[in-house]
């Protein structure tokens, strides 16, 4: 899986957004400092890391990705024609294209972070009334991110699932759960409890609503994430780049330090949480994806070219004492 802020450009000051941290990018840089692209060179960007890594999938990220949709509405068709499944995430702040819903192996994800009362406050400009006018005619998928806010009443969750839900745009509804960095006390984070509380909540909307897409494994995973990276199979499975196209966020979509042990995102979770699945006799999903991740660790040695994410590395070594003298004071 690959996935490239393809701008640094967004109208958006969302409250919590991990890609413009300080640290996302490990510190040295940040996201509002680095050359973006534009025109060809955008567009030949993409296509040569896409060229580069032959991913399976791509999620075009930002920033806002809909700043480059001329861009897009290039790369999007190449990306359909060359087999490869791709994800445009937008706050829906500007017009989607309709062509695009027209595309095999395209789909537009409209990040829609709780109930109007409070999605408006936090993603305005891109209020629920904008995102309504401008996603008419297509077809999305709507992303929750859960905060705190969702805990306000009893009924929250169904409100928000229902609506969308009876939305004639939208194909499927799934949710992610906010992951802070180390660290961190943002109102928006949610305790062990609130977790729990959130999941028996969403488990019997899976029934009464056909396009939410949540199941015992996104609930395992959101109640018990991964520790750290090393656990995490969309970090291991995943290689995502920043808007100059070399700079590398590292170790997952998140960049600075996750805070794993309460990460919330929704492939990581789904992931996490199949690992323990079997598909057969003593097999299961994590042996699978363990054997495909050594796999390609053994190409990468072969492929003098290939990137090795340093979550593919092993721990260096620590320094050998042997053949010291020391020398007391």
């Amino acid at each position: 899986m690959l996935s490239i802020e393809i701008t640094r450009e967004c109208p958006l000051h969302c409250p919590g957004c991990y890609a413009y941290g300080d640290n996302h990018l490990g510190g040295g840089v940040t996201l509002r400092e680095l050359n973006d692209k534009r025109g060809d060179d955008l567009v030949e960007g993409v296509l040569g890391l896409v060229r580069k890594h032959r991913p399976l999938h791509v999620s075009l990220v930002g920033g806002e990705p809909l700043v480059r949709h001329r861009e897009l509405s290039r790369i999007l068709p190449v990306l359909s024609e060359m087999g490869v499944f791709s994800m445009v995430v937008t706050s829906a702040v500007i017009p989607i294209p309709r062509e695009w819903s027209e595309l095999p192996r395209v789909t537009v994800a409209v990040s829609v972070d709780g109930m109007p009362e409070d999605h408006d406050v936090r993603r305005e400009p891109a209020t629920y009334e904008r995102i309504l006018k401008n996603i008419e005619g297509s077809c999305v998928n709507i992303h929750w991110t859960i905060t705190r806010a969702a805990l306000r009443r009893e009924s929250y969750a169904e409100e928000y699932v229902a609506f969308w839900n009876n939305r004639p745009e939208v194909k499927y509804v799934w949710v992610s759960v906010y992951t802070p960095q180390i660290g961190e006390s943002a109102s928006e984070i949610l305790s062990r409890e609130d977790r729990q509380a959130i999941v028996e909540r969403l488990k019997p909307l899976r029934k009464r609503y056909p396009k939410f897409l949540f199941n015992d494994a996104i609930a395992r995973g959101i109640q018990e994430p991964p520790r750290d990276p090393s656990e995490c199979f969309f970090a291991k499975l995943s290689v995502n780049y920043s808007a100059d196209f070399r700079t590398q966020v590292e170790p997952c979509v998140f960049g600075g330090q996750p805070d794993c042990s309460q990460c919330g995102c929704a492939i990581s979770t789904a992931l996490h949480g199949m690992r323990d699945v079997k598909l057969a006799g003593p097999l299961t999903i994590g042996h699978m994806i363990r054997g495909s991740i050594a796999v390609g660790s053994a190409m990468n040695r072969l492929r003098a070219r290939a990137s090795k994410p340093a979550r593919w590395r092993p721990a260096p070594a620590a320094p050998s004492t042997e053949g010291l003298v020391q020398i007391d004071s």
